[in-house]
């Protein structure tokens, strides 16, 4: 069990997420405009950093809001980023943004996930080609790279599989990379853990453009590629960490049958 004493200092703090993004005492010092002698008393204890420091330190070292605010908190400082869930009526305009882009996406799909990739929404689109999955990865929270590489989710039924889990492992490293978020960390563990058929192969038609996702439907094969919205300038925790994932049809079939299936609706 962490006692108070256990936690990191800010000086800790601030010397992990600089090591972290590769960058020496010198170049910080360059790029927040101070000297390195006052950036090493920092980082060692010697001096006491300003919330005002923290925070300038902190927009030049690209740290995610909720570190941000942990690393005030280390500094003996209150949180200054909000962390609200999406229900909550301060967040009103935010969430109604949601349901507005998942609907008006129809009837491609389009889902909104939290920073561990857990289903915060999902557009009628999404929820029919995620059935078929087995039960348990559909019980909420549902984690939607769990259920995209999964033996028992849509794995088997991704055609293009070894390109788009490579796609993704390499997104999701990116992201730990960026947070050193100790569940994402968790989660491309399993995620790497999961077997690839033996029978998948490479897949080399990509459009010209981008690597496709594939998915072997009732309807005959659907060919997509994805764009990822987030919300500009965020100061909420909780908006700074949400995505959207929207799916376009990357042939003129996928598109015919998305249609097909909305009309049969």
């Amino acid at each position: 069990m962490m006692t108070i004493s256990d936690a990191p200092s800010v000086g800790d703090l601030l010397r992990t997420w600089r090591q972290r993004r590769r960058l020496s005492q010198l170049d910080l010092a360059c790029e927040a405009n101070i000297s390195t002698r006052h950036l090493s008393f920092l980082e060692t204890g010697r001096s006491r950093p300003s919330r005002e420091m923290i925070l300038h330190l902190a927009e030049r070292l690209e740290l995610p809001l909720r570190e941000r605010n942990m690393m005030l908190v280390a500094a003996g400082f209150a949180p200054v980023f909000p962390e609200r869930p999406l229900s909550d009526p301060a967040l009103g305009a935010a969430r109604r943004a949601v349901d507005l882009v998942l609907a008006g996406h129809a009837p491609y799909p389009a889902l909104a996930v939290d920073r561990h990739w857990n289903l915060i929404a999902a557009n009628e689109t999404t929820q029919r080609l995620m059935a078929g999955a087995a039960p348990a990865l559909l019980q909420p929270p549902v984690n939607v790279l769990r259920l995209s590489l999964h033996p028992d989710g849509l794995a088997p039924r991704i055609a293009n599989l070894p390109e788009w889990r490579a796609h993704l492992l390499t997104r999701l490293a990116r992201q730990v990379e960026i947070t050193a978020d100790p569940v994402l960390a968790a989660l491309m563990e399993e995620l790497k853990g999961y077997p690839v058929p033996a029978s998948a192969r490479p897949h080399t038609d990509y459009g010209g453009v981008v690597v496709p996702f594939r998915l072997m439907t009732d309807g005959g094969m659907l060919s997509f590629f994805s764009t990822t919205t987030v919300f500009g300038t965020p100061v909420d925790v909780t908006l700074s960490e949400l995505a959207l994932e929207s799916f376009f049809p990357a042939d003129p079939e996928t598109a015919e049958a998305l249609r097909a299936m909305a009309t049969a609706r």
